[in-house]
């Protein structure tokens, strides 16, 4: 994967911002649906992680369509007033991570999902629905 990169960001219009790491989650979750994101999962690590708050996985069959859900993640969020903070790799990498602070998103090619099974490392934490 390549190194962390920041992203600029354009501030989002006053009437429509997100403050809570759990809404954007959940908004994080329905944007990659919208996107036909694979086995899309919330993951309430509140308790084990002192990095992040919620973590989203989501798969998806081809490169171009983690590109298109890294993309519509990106214009979503920003939307809301949520920006980038930061990203590694590529959708051709077959990983991508989106580090939003409160709420970190993994998006896999479903071949790469399956070899780190990330999701394992915490079984017995609570999926938002």
């Amino acid at each position: 994967m390549k190194p962390l990169t920041s992203e600029s960001s354009v501030p989002a219009p006053a009437t429509t911002t997100l403050t809570e790491a759990r809404d954007v989650a959940v908004r994080a979750r329905g944007l990659l649906l919208e996107k036909k994101g694979r086995e899309v999962i919330v993951l309430d690590v509140r308790g084990a992680s002192s990095i992040t708050d919620y973590v989203v996985i989501a798969s998806g069959a081809t490169a171009p369509q983690i590109k298109a859900m890294t993309n519509e993640l990106k214009r979503g969020l920003k939307e809301v007033g949520v920006p980038l903070y930061r990203q590694s790799g590529q959708s051709d990498d077959g990983w991508v991570v989106m580090d939003y602070v409160d709420v970190v998103v993994h998006l896999f090619i479903d071949e790469v999902r399956a070899y780190y099974a990330i999701e394992d490392l915490w079984t017995a934490l609570p999926r938002l629905e």
